[in-house]
C-alpha cells in the first residue's frame, strides 16, 4: 500500500505543477521554489513526516522534500547548537544533495552546447 499512496502522492505534486504551469503565468522556477516553500512549510508545520510515514520514498522524491531537508536540518541544528545552527544546519543533510547537483550541472555543460 505504501508503494500506491508513494506513487499517488508522487504523481499528486507533478499534476500540481503542471496545472500551475499550464493555468498561470508562473515560470518553472517560480513553481521550484513555490513546491520548496511548501515542503518548508510542511515540516513547521509537522504535516512531512507523517507524509514520510504514509507515502514512504515516494514522498521523498518530489522537491517538496528539498524544502522539507532544509527546514528539518535547521530546526535539528537549533535546537541541539542554538542559533548558529540555524545556518550551520542546513549544509549537514543537503551537503551531499547541493554537491552531486552541481557536479551534474558541470559534467551537462562540458557535454552539452548551449543554444543561441
Amino acid at each position: 500500500m505504501t508503494y500506491l499512496y508513494g506513487f499517488l502522492f508522487c504523481g499528486g505534486c507533478a499534476l500540481a505543477g503542471q496545472l500551475i504551469y499550464d493555468h498561470t503565468r508562473l515560470t518553472p522556477g517560480h513553481i521550484t521554489s513555490l513546491f520548496v516553500v511548501i515542503g518548508s512549510l510542511l515540516e513547521c508545520l509537522n504535516i512531512y513526516d507523517f507524509l514520510i510515514s504514509v507515502c514512504g520514498i515516494g514522498a521523498t522524491m518530489p522537491i517538496l522534500s528539498f524544502g522539507h531537508s532544509l527546514t528539518h536540518a535547521s530546526l535539528s541544528a537549533a535546537q541541539n547548537d542554538g542559533w548558529i545552527g540555524i545556518l550551520t544546519g542546513v549544509f549537514d543533510k543537503t551537503a551531499s544533495g547541493i554537491s552531486f547537483a552541481i557536479f551534474m550541472a558541470f559534467w551537462v555543460a562540458i557535454f552539452f552546447k548551449a543554444r543561441d
